[in-house]
């Protein structure tokens, strides 16, 4: 996690390890309590499809969990895409989720908050007919992978597939046979672990699943238009595995520092996306280096008044709960990431040219156009 002059939602990485072991132990009974009613609905996507959504559990019986090396790796994958469909929206997170979360967070969040929060996404729809591109997204450290929803819908709306992914201990995370994983990797992660190696690899393995014979993804997804993106440690994961599966043919980063960036050749399109403090040239944890190391395609963007969290939904979070963490509304935050990511999308994947990403824009003055 990057560091902030001011105070997040989240917290610093600090405060998120301290809290990580006591998360672990939320009860899975939570989730068997009646839904509460809606706290807070997320703001509509722009596109012109319907939103569907559905979320797959993968196992990868190959590959050890990099924490607990006695058990398979396991993910949990949030789908998003276009759907013809009507129907009622998914929860934002599962009741015990939500209770994991909130116990993990330093401010005080009403346990039942983030499971009552109301998404736009058709719950166990059908994908449109034809083939899609595909955005595969990996949240930050501790960050569970519904925080990318605002994003994640507003992408699918826009005829995109979207792949957002929960790893297994490392944010909190329910399994289908009702365990509930709180983010037991925090205090255990030791100096200099490659976590984004092993995030890339989850990645790659997401990838797989999706487009295996027998998988019913197979069949919409294009193969030939795959972005990897991603806050924090998911944004560092997404420049990983850029490296090591040619399958990834973009990628972006939001505000996360780059762990890999010594010896990190990138021929492909990349999008940084920094904070006002993160994304300065000399404040950028590792991003000068991989800068340089950029052969296609780049652009270095740092927004004024936002922090870490900005380019998730806690942003949104953070001023309906009064709890204040920037200076940005969080609607315009979401406005602007959505914004910038789709662009970078339609350019990367769709060949589209999109002025947008070519300069300083008058409908976002907070966006500065970084040339380290």
């Amino acid at each position: 996690m990057q560091r902030s002059t001011r105070r997040t939602l989240i917290g610093a990485t600090a405060a998120v390890v301290a809290a990580g072991a006591a998360a672990g132990g939320i009860s899975a009974a939570a989730a068997e309590e009646p839904a509460p009613a809606a706290s807070y609905t997320l703001p509509a996507p722009t596109g012109d499809h319907r939103v569907g959504t559905e979320t797959l559990h993968l196992v990868d019986e190959d590959r050890a969990d990099p924490w607990f090396p006695d058990e398979d790796r396991q993910l949990m994958v949030t789908m998003w895409f276009p759907t013809e469909d009507t129907g009622a929206t998914a929860p934002y997170m599962t009741a015990a989720e939500s209770a994991a979360f909130a116990e993990q967070l330093p401010e005080d969040v009403p346990a039942d908050y983030l499971a009552s929060v109301a998404t736009n996404a058709v719950a166990d729809a059908e994908p449109i007919r034809g083939k899609l591109p595909l955005v595969v997204l990996s949240p930050g450290w501790s960050f569970p992978r519904a925080t990318l929803t605002g994003l994640g819908e507003e992408l699918a709306s826009q005829g995109y597939a979207v792949a957002a992914v929960g790893h297994n201990y490392e944010a909190p995370m329910e399994l289908p046979d009702g365990t509930v994983n709180g983010c037991l990797a925090c205090p255990m992660r030791p100096e200099g672990f490659d976590v984004t190696t092993q995030r890339a690899d989850d990645l790659s393995f997401v990838l797989d699943e999706l487009t295996a014979r027998g998988s019913e993804w197979r069949r919409h997804i294009d193969r030939g238009a795959v972005m990897a993106g991603g806050h924090s440690m998911g944004g560092s994961a997404a420049h990983t595995v850029l490296q090591s599966d040619d399958r990834f043919t973009a990628g972006f980063n939001l505000d996360g520092a780059l762990h890999d960036a010594e010896d990190a050749p990138v021929d492909e399109p990349f999008l940084l996306v920094g904070a006002e403090v993160n994304g300065v040239p000399g404040e950028a944890l590792g991003w000068p280096s991989a800068w340089d190391q950029m052969s296609d395609w780049k652009r270095w963007l740092r927004v004024d008044g936002t922090t870490h969290s900005t380019f998730t939904d806690m942003a949104l979070f953070a001023d309906d709960l009064g709890i204040p963490t920037q200076e940005m509304e969080g609607t315009r935050a979401l406005d602007l990431t959505r914004a910038y990511v789709t662009a970078f999308a339609d350019l990367a994947l769709a060949c589209e040219d999109r002025p947008l990403l070519d300069g300083p824009s008058a409908d976002w003055p907070e966006v500065h156009f970084e040339t380290p």
